[in-house]
């Protein structure tokens, strides 16, 4: 998965929809917001139909108080039903989907004093630009602090077409081989 920012497209603009599944049967439906075929190989750049969200724990005292993402598969199972009911009260529907939690229902508008900015640490990915989050509930699980929020930017996900007519998601290795093609792909179909 990948967090990119292409500019929202209206849904009139979208290809068409389909299914990612992960290998625990859960599905994420997607609109298909490209595809690019490249020596006889059909690749496609996908953006969820419902709004990805992140559960984080808040951990420490005061100053040193940080957000820690949950992604312990145990972790969610046990907090879901909380995260379900605090989100309802927004007319949300949480869902457990492949590859990455999500909404259904409208997000409440951005207002800057609920943002959250994500430093990410990581050795390889010095390039990377600190991610905006949406604050859109909070709650406690046995004295513990979550906060869900949803990323500003769209959450992409980038697949080749099986012969079977399937998406399968790209390795790394392999999105860094086609990145330059998607790109230039992308950069050709704007001008």
């Amino acid at each position: 998965m990948f967090s990119s920012q292409f500019p929202d497209d209206n849904d009139s603009a979208h290809a068409g929809s389909i299914s990612l599944t992960d290998d625990k049967g859960r599905s994420l439906d997607c609109y298909i917001e490209h595809s690019l075929s490249v020596d006889g190989q059909e690749y496609v750049l996908l953006l969820p139909v419902d709004s990805p969200v992140e559960i984080f724990a808040w951990e420490g005292e005061d100053e040193e108080e940080e957000a820690v993402l949950v992604e312990d598969d145990l972790t969610i199972e046990k907090i879901f039903a909380n995260a379900q009911a605090v989100l309802s009260e927004q007319n949300l529907l949480l869902k457990n989907t492949a590859y990455a939690l999500t909404v259904a229902g409208d997000l409440p508008p951005v207002e800057e004093s609920e943002l959250f900015t994500l430093e990410i640490e990581d050795d390889e990915a010095e390039d990377l630009e600190p991610e905006q989050l949406q604050l859109l509930a909070s709650f406690y699980e046995e004295e513990q602090e979550y906060a869900i929020y949803t990323p500003l930017d769209p959450l992409l996900f980038f697949a080749r077409i099986t012969k079977t007519g399937k998406p399968e998601l790209l390795s790394p290795e392999e999105f860094r081989k086609v990145q330059p093609l998607l790109e230039e792909h992308l950069f050709n179909e704007v001008e």
